[in-house]
This record gives C-alpha cells, structure tokens and sequence, in this order.
C-alpha cells in the first residue's frame, strides 16, 4: 500500500525523526545524498521535491544542470547506520521546466522505469522478476596509493592462506577452498547475518549467505526474486548495508569483480523471468530444460548484443580480470543446463513453472543496476521480437565443461570482451536495441561511452608493479 505524505509526516512526529536524508543515484551507480532537518519537511517538499545541481553527477549537461528531487514515499525507511534519527528515501529526478517539471530521461531510475513500460507496451509480459546474486570480500585491512613515485595496493584478513606462518593464527583457509566452510574459519558469520536481517528490514527478502571460493575472504549474499525496479533499488541499499554493516564489525567490504590476484573474483550474476498477467512467459515442459520458445528467444537476444551489454554490466577495467578462463567466470557466448562456464546458465533446481528460469552470469556489481537491468531487458525484448534462435546461432545447449574442450573445439566458439575498451566499442556499434521506444537516450550512451573510455585512457597510462617485475632490468 503505498504511503501518503500524512503518513510520512505522522512518522516523522511519532519516530522523533531529527534529519530526512534524500538519496540520489549518480551515473555510476553510487548513491550521492542531501540532507534536511526534519522540522523544515512538509508536504510541500513531498510533492514540489528538492532543488539540487546535478552537474556532478554524470548524466547531466551544465547547462541543464538545475534538478528537483522528488522522493518515493514508498521508499521511506529509518536508515540504520546513521546515530541521528535519520528518515531516508530515494526518488527520481526531475527537470525544472514551467508549469510542470518533468522526468529527466538520463536518470538511472527513470531508465528503468522506461524499460518496464517498454516491455509492456510490446505485449510480450507485463513484469520482471530478477535475482542477482552479490559476491564480495571483507577484508580487515586494505590500501592503497597512486602517485608518481609509489604505486601499490595492499590488503589482508587473516583467514588468507598467506598468513599460515603467522605465530597463533592457525584458523586460515587453504587456497581457494573457502566454499561453505564453517566456524571456526567462517569468521564473519555475524556481521553477515546482520546484513541479511538489515536487507529483511529494508524489505529485501534473503535466500541465504554462505562464504564463496575465494579463500582470502569472499562471501555471497542471495536475495529472493524481486520485480525488477524495486530490485534495482534493493540493489543499491543491499550495496550500502554491506558496506555499513562490514564497517560496523571492523571489516571493508568490496563488491569489486577481481580484488585478490590469484583468487575467484566476484560476480553479480542475474537471474530472470517474465510474467504476463500473472502467467510464466519462460515456461513449455515441452521446451529445452522445459523453457519456452520465448525464452529461448530472449536469450538468443542476450548472446546477440552480450558484447555491448558487457559495457554496462560489466563497466570497469577490472571486470575484464575477473572474466578470464579457470575460474568459473563465464568466457563462452553460449547457454546451457547447469553450466556455469556458458554465459547463460538454466539452473535445474528451478523445477516449478513458475520459477523457471535462467541467469546471466557475466555481471559485477561495479555496474549501475539500473542501467544493468533495464539494458537486459532490453536485449531480451529484442531477442523475442525478432525470434533469435541462440541453438540456430550456434550457440548451444552446451551440455559439457567448455574449459575442457580440445583446443581445435574451442577455436569454433565465441568469447565475450577481453577489455572495457572491446566492450564500448561493441555499444557504440550496437545500441539500437536499447534507445527502442526512447527507454536509453542516445545522449545518455554516447556520455556514458565518453566518460568510460577517457576512464579506460587514464588507466592505461599508470604503471603498473608487475611491469617492474617484467621490464625494469631488460
């Protein structure tokens, strides 16, 4: 039921609410925030919003800069992590324009929101229903520095198999052997079942955690399947309780795709299905691992454009270091039956109707969920309306470990991306997909390539240290 600005303030009054927090979502994905004393909130700031320069933030020309934040009543929740009573909400922006103000297109969450029109207005469904899965690492110590005389990274926890030798440790897992290993070498086993009761709080429903492979301290976080805007929502605070919680109990987080070198980065994979008044679109028992033809045409539309959508789901440099061959990181353009070295994966434990389903493996979480998800849709659609069959394309079932393949058997198949740079030259090339129905405006790709290939420049030309190692005595 959605809320009322009688009943936000009525909250405010009866929670002695000091400070209303608004959170705004910059081009990155990363929450910027203002804040307000909760005596100068009224209706009015519920229904004209808040002024803010949006110049900074990514998606906005300077000179069109001038925004008003408008919160999502719905979205109205005591933020935790704050020790003032702090009432937080997240909303869209808007642009100033007399006499009615109107949605700014570039807004990631207007992004989303567009999609799912979209996909309404073709017929095809009318909900999304997704699940990522968050991988990250919780570290008790980490740094590093960039400058031109010293440039290094260091980090450590002390359940990393190289911290063996250290007098009165004893309590460290072996390399890449932390899956589902239990106390006492699960050390962070509280701190992480608080962030899952936050997530449940924040309205969030968990599946479970459970420590991941990475032995140097990588966990997993599943989430219930949500529909897909207020997933991407619950995408960001899952991001934020992680980072908080983690701080709380003296540990960083990253959800970064290859922190530790050697050891099994971290992914953000997606699961998804469509529903149409109620019904599975994804369902025929009849189907390849009981999957429709829609189905399989919608992954046929993620494995036709999966070089450009790597631009935005996976849109760091260190994204490529982490989709590299031998550690279950998906490298194949293809799909498959409980496979996880194919890019789509059907998991065969989704054996109900409605939860059939597949997930895309490739995502990190250092993407914008927003654009992440609704860019998903987007090729899926695609795929449905122009029938792409991904078995007539060559691209599977692939019911066998890909990485065991002869080197001959290889040569026939297709990879994703090797660098962001292969990536947002494969968007700039194709994009027609998601500018359809004006959901992606192409000023917003054509920034959003800009800004990452000058990212991609800066990068290139820092040394690195294993490069002193490679080069410095030749």
């Amino acid at each position: 039921m959605a809320k009322t600005a009688q009943e936000i303030m009525q909250m405010i009054r009866e929670q002695d609410i000091q400070m209303v927090d608004f959170k705004v979502v910059d081009i990155d994905g990363q929450f910027r925030h203002v804040t307000i004393p909760a005596a100068h909130f009224n209706e009015e700031t519920m229904v004209n919003g808040i002024g803010f320069d949006a110049s900074n933030y990514g998606y906005a020309v300077v000179e069109k800069s001038d925004m008003v934040y408008i919160p999502d009543l719905d979205s109205a929740r005591i933020d935790p992590f704050c020790s003032i009573k702090t009432l937080s909400m997240i909303g869209n922006a808007m642009i100033i324009d007399y006499p009615k103000n109107r949605p700014l297109k570039q807004y990631p969450r207007n992004i989303v929101l567009a999609a799912e029109q979209y996909m309404k207005d073709t017929g095809i469904a009318d909900t999304m229903l997704i699940l990522p899965e968050f991988e990250f690492y919780l570290f008790d110590q980490v740094g590093w520095k960039v400058a031109p005389n010293r440039i290094e990274m260091h980090l450590d926890t002390a359940q990393a198999h190289w911290n063996s030798d250290c007098e009165g440790s004893g309590n460290v897992v072996p390399f890449q052997k932390n899956y589902h290993i239990a106390k006492p070498l699960d050390r962070s086993y509280e701190c992480r079942s608080e962030m899952c009761l936050e997530m449940e709080k924040a309205g969030i429903p968990v599946k479970y955690h459970h420590p991941e492979v990475g032995g140097a301290g990588q966990f997993e976080i599943e989430p219930l399947l949500m529909q897909m805007s207020q997933m991407a929502d619950g995408t960001m605070f899952v991001k934020y309780i992680i980072h908080n919680v983690a701080r709380k109990y003296g540990y960083s987080a990253t959800l970064m795709p290859k922190p530790v070198y050697g050891e099994a980065g971290s992914g953000m994979h997606v699961h998804m299905l469509l529903l149409k008044d109620g019904e599975p679109v994804f369902s025929d028992d009849a189907g390849y691992s009981h999957l429709s033809k829609e189905a399989h045409w919608f992954m046929g539309g993620l494995l036709e454009h999966i070089a450009s959508l790597c631009a935005i789901t996976n849109p760091s440099t260190n994204s490529f270091k982490r989709l590299v061959p031998g550690f279950e990181a998906p490298v194949t353009v293809g799909y498959a039956t409980s496979n996880r070295s194919a890019v789509i994966r059907i998991p065969a434990y989704a054996k109900s109707p409605k939860l059939r389903r597949f997930e895309l493996r490739n995502p990190d979480a250092t993407c914008n969920p927003y654009f992440c998800y609704a860019s998903i849709l987007m090729a899926g659609l695609d795929g449905i309306q122009k029938q792409i069959d991904p078995h007539e394309k060559g691209w599977g079932p692939y019911d066998m470990n890909l990485f065991h393949l002869s080197e001959e058997e290889k040569a026939k198949l297709h990879h994703l991306p090797t660098s962001l740079d292969q990536a947002l030259d494969a968007l700039d090339r194709d994009h027609d997909y998601l500018t359809a129905g004006g959901v992606f405006p192409e000023e917003l790709l054509q920034g959003f390539i800009k800004r990452k290939r000058a990212e991609c420049l800066e990068l290139s030309q820092i040394p690195h240290p294993a490069e002193f190692e490679k080069y410095y005595n030749l």
